[in-house]
C-alpha cells in the first residue's frame, strides 16, 4: 500500500480520536458493541491475532456493525489514537467520521 494512503488513513483516525468519536481497544469494542449505541464501524489492525481478529469478527456480524481491516499495523494504529501500546481495534461512532475514514480506504478511481 501506499505510504501516503496509510497515513491520510491514519490522520482520519486520529481525527475521529481528537472529536471524542473513537473508541479504543478489544474489550471497549466488544463492550460498545453488545451496548445500547453500537458504533458505526470497527476498524482493526492488520496483524491481529487469529484469535482476537475471530473475536471481532464474530461480535460485529453477530451485532451487525461494519468491520474494516486497516492496512496498518497494531503499533501504528497506537500511534495516530496516542496510545504506546500495540492497539487491536478502535471504533467509530460518529456517522460523518466514518464516511472521512471510510473515503481514505478507496483510491478515487476505485468509488463506484
Amino acid at each position: 500500500m501506499n505510504p501516503d494512503r496509510e497515513e491520510k488513513i491514519l490522520r482520519a483516525v486520529g481525527l475521529c480520536r481528537k472529536a471524542g468519536k473513537l473508541l479504543i481497544g478489544t474489550d471497549t469494542v466488544c463492550a460498545a458493541l453488545a451496548g445500547r449505541q453500537k458504533p458505526f464501524a470497527v476498524l482493526t489492525a492488520a496483524d491481529n491475532s487469529e484469535k482476537t481478529d475471530k473475536k471481532l469478527r464474530d461480535k460485529c456480524g453477530f451485532y451487525g456493525v461494519e468491520r474494516t481491516t486497516l492496512p496498518v499495523s497494531g503499533e501504528r494504529l497506537a500511534h495516530a489514537v496516542g496510545k504506546s501500546a500495540h492497539c487491536a481495534a478502535v471504533a467509530v461512532t460518529d456517522a460523518n467520521l466514518y464516511g472521512l475514514v471510510r473515503s481514505t480506504l478507496t483510491e478515487p478511481d476505485e468509488i463506484v
